[in-house]
């Protein structure tokens, strides 16, 4: 296993030029199969988490993520963008302690969100947070990157200018990657890149979106988000589905023999 340090070094890397795509494992066994596609980091996913536990998206505990989160992190030599929703604190004291949790987990990367139950934090009260949680990743002396999330659009409360108008202000708060999930237009996308370049930017694969048509306006990194998780469990329905119906299971490939 490489050190820590050079994995956080090799994740700040991909964000200097190019485009990549951020898979989102949810378990060792997708990040096996991540790892064996050639990818360069992994990002863990909420929404796949808390799927493979029985549970919704946002029902998985502070204590459960960062178990996980240091599970992924021990597991691989890709770099492990965390995904750490709102950070699990109503309280800026809190939410400082619970980012230096998680950056104790060896992940190179971490992302805020700006709502919390479903309700957009004010403007403000999000820059706070990002500040907070700058503060406390430059506290621990770790090389980890801050991701600032604008959840409007994927709420569907706020529109693209002021989804631009929050990037803008995370990236002056030491956001150093933005990411608005659900924007579904090139368009869009491109007046994002624009207003907090040279920032990168991440964009959720969504809608008619491609990778490539991503990576020439710009974007940095691409992420899915529960996509892959999500394709796991309708495999797994469809075969139940044919199980039930037909009494009968699918040919097995040559890895599950």
């Amino acid at each position: 296993m490489i050190a820590v340090e050079e994995k956080r070094a090799r994740f700040r890397a991909l964000h200097a030029e190019g485009c990549f795509v951020l898979p989102n494992p949810w378990d060792l066994g997708s990040l096996r199969r991540l790892e064996a596609a050639g990818f360069s980091a992994v990002a863990s996913t909420s929404s796949g988490l808390a799927w493979s536990l029985g549970r919704a998206d946002g029902e998985v505990s502070r204590d459960e993520v960062l178990d996980h989160l240091a599970r992924l992190a021990a597991a691989t030599d890709l770099p492990v963008n965390a995904d750490f929703e709102d950070g699990y604190a109503a309280g800026l004291d809190e939410l400082a302690a619970n980012v230096a949790a998680a950056v104790a987990t060896g992940i190179a990367g971490l992302s805020i969100e700006d709502q919390r139950g479903g309700r957009l934090h004010d403007a403000g009260e999000a820059v706070e947070r990002l500040t907070a949680a700058r503060e406390a990743i430059a506290a621990t002396g770790a090389d980890v990157m801050l991701i600032g999330r604008a959840e409007g659009i994927l709420l569907g409360t706020a529109g693209l200018a002021d989804t631009v108008e929050r990037l803008v202000a995370y990236a002056q708060a030491g956001a150093e990657c933005l990411y608005a999930p659900c924007l579904s237009d090139l368009g869009a996308v491109a007046e994002v890149v624009a207003a907090v370049a040279p920032k990168p930017v991440n964009v959720l694969l969504w809608a008619d979106l491609t990778v490539d048509a991503l990576a020439r306006a710009g974007v940095r990194r691409v992420s899915l988000g529960g996509a892959l998780a999500a394709a796991a469990w309708k495999g797994f329905d469809g075969a139940v589905r044919l199980l039930v119906e037909e009494g009968r299971v699918a040919p097995r490939g040559p890895a599950f023999r």
